[in-house]
């Protein structure tokens, strides 16, 4: 008897070893890591979705016929470890796992690791795609993917529409009044099997935050693909025009909420980009929401997969702009902020576990960046506080895009804004204590105090960047630039005393 050792985020049965499984032939091993769920403070929501997934996922197994073997040990190894001493199997196969420190652990065991297929694009192709560029950018690599999948895609190998993208139409600021057209997600009712999860958490000493599951996030795999056709038949045609805007009264706008899915293989990318794409064959979906979608999913989505791969295990480690403070209390959810884009975000983090691109990027990781906070801190809380988080989605999301720790590797500029740029995609300013326009004062907005203090502090860094040099020069010309500097430092103080 074999058996396939199953990692937590590979829980499909078309992924790698498992796609040839038998349940005559093939027994399971799942494996729950103590030391994982006690190593850091966790979303309730994120700690739950994964187990809760993980055993489902062994009773679908089940119901297949496949006996299955559900370890809680101390350490993966440790589970594997006990797994054979109980059942000396003939041989133990695991799919290519998704983290690097995976990998390493698999490398000392006398296991078969078989290729994994669950991106569209895996990590040596990339490689090969990287080759010899000086500067890897993700629209060379999205188009390259449109062109090698033929996702939107002209039989003359042109893109469809006559463009390989829509920006111009999908950066639109949210739209005016409170109108709310973007239809709800689908929630599922909660179960003994969650209800088992949530008292093992506890039982277990696992240090949680946030607020407790109600059913928003799927944690089967029917369950998702129910996600999936209601975000195609209902959201989707609604996605592109408002994908960078950010306003109170929705907490998810068009926004697919699927991520979570595909990252622990609920949902494979393929089948989620097939729909998209029969979808607007159909004439259901315009051109500029189907290839919004499908950019961020087999353009930004594998090339972050793809850097990663590409650059650990140094990259985790990269701090370009010696960045050394800790992560502020407001957002460890220990402190009330008057911040109202600030304040939005969290609320919505402690009730969903989720924030969207742009206020993960432009709100949340702008605040890090502008304030200084060490860019692993940075990485480590958004990889156990988001649903959707994962060592591979956050180190180049955090490291390169929203940190700009690398020096510039994933991306050409730091994506550093002051009130300005929130006020213009968001209707937060509107609400707020703080004056957008004020850079010193009491009342000035702590991001337009930071951001003109953040251009002045790296000047040197950044003056020959032609990407933020004006803006850099436009610092040197402040005639209050001394007193900005004074009150960046309060604003500091103040955020690390979680009195902002």
């Amino acid at each position: 008897m074999q058996t396939v050792w199953v990692f937590g985020d590979q829980l499909n049965r078309r992924i790698g070893a498992l796609a040839d499984a038998d349940p005559a032939t093939h027994r399971i091993l799942l494996v729950e890591s103590t030391a994982k769920l006690v190593s850091r403070r966790w979303h309730r929501q994120r700690a739950h979705f994964v187990l809760a997934s993980m055993r489902r996922f062994a009773n679908e197994l089940r119901d297949a016929g496949f006996e299955v073997d559900v370890r809680r040990a101390a350490t993966l190894r440790a589970g594997f470890d006990a797994h054979v001493a109980a059942h000396d199997p003939d041989e133990v196969i695991v799919t290519e796992p998704a983290s690097w420190d995976g990998l390493e652990v698999l490398r000392a065991l006398d296991v078969t690791v078989v290729r994994s297929n669950q991106f569209l694009c895996h990590y040596d192709e990339f490689a090969g795609w990287a080759g010899d560029r000086k500067q890897l950018k993700m629209e060379d690599f999205y188009r390259w993917q449109r062109r090698r999948l033929g996702y939107l895609m002209e039989p003359d190998g042109e893109p469809t529409g006559g463009r390989w993208n829509f920006d111009d139409e999908n950066r639109q600021p949210p739209p005016k009044g409170n109108a709310n057209p973007w239809a709800p997600p689908q929630r599922s009712e909660l179960d003994d099997l969650d209800r088992e999860v949530l008292a093992d958490l506890d039982a277990l000493g696992v240090d949680t935050w946030g607020a407790d599951p109600d059913g928003t996030w799927a944690t089967s795999r029917r369950a998702a693909l129910s996600r999936l056709r209601h975000f195609v038949d209902h959201v989707l045609p609604q996605f592109g025009p408002h994908e960078d805007a950010m306003v109170e009264r929705s907490w998810h706008l068009a926004h697919s909420v699927l991520s979570p899915y595909m990252n622990i293989g609920l949902l494979l990318v393929g089948e989620v980009c097939d729909a998209v794409q029969e979808a607007y064959e159909r004439g259901d979906v315009p051109i500029n929401s189907a290839e919004g979608f499908i950019r961020q999913v087999i353009g930004w989505r594998e090339y972050v997969w793809g850097t990663y791969w590409l650059w650990m295990p140094d990259y985790r480690s990269r701090n370009a702009l010696g960045a050394d403070r800790a992560l502020p209390p407001v957002l460890r959810g220990d402190a009330d902020t008057d911040m109202n884009c600030v304040a939005n975000c969290m609320a919505t983090l402690h009730d969903h576990a989720y924030n969207h691109h742009i206020q993960r990027l432009m709100v949340l990781g702008n605040l890090t960046m502008l304030h200084g906070v060490d860019p692993w801190e940075v990485t480590e809380w958004m990889w156990s506080s988001f649903i959707d988080g994962a060592e591979w989605v956050m180190l180049p999301n955090v490291i390169g895009m929203s940190q700009w720790a690398d020096g510039g590797m994933m991306a050409t500029k730091p994506y550093a804004a002051g009130g300005n740029y929130i006020d213009k995609m968001s209707d937060y300013c509107a609400g707020c204590r703080y004056d957008r326009k004020a850079r010193v004062g009491d009342d000035a907005c702590p991001f337009t105090t930071l951001y003109w203090d953040f251009l002045s502090r790296h000047h040197d860094r950044f003056v020959k960047n032609p990407r933020i040099a004006r803006q850099v020069r436009a610092a040197e010309q402040l005639g209050d630039l001394l007193a900005v500097r004074e009150r960046a430092t309060t604003v500091r103080v103040l955020l690390d005393d979680g009195k902002l």
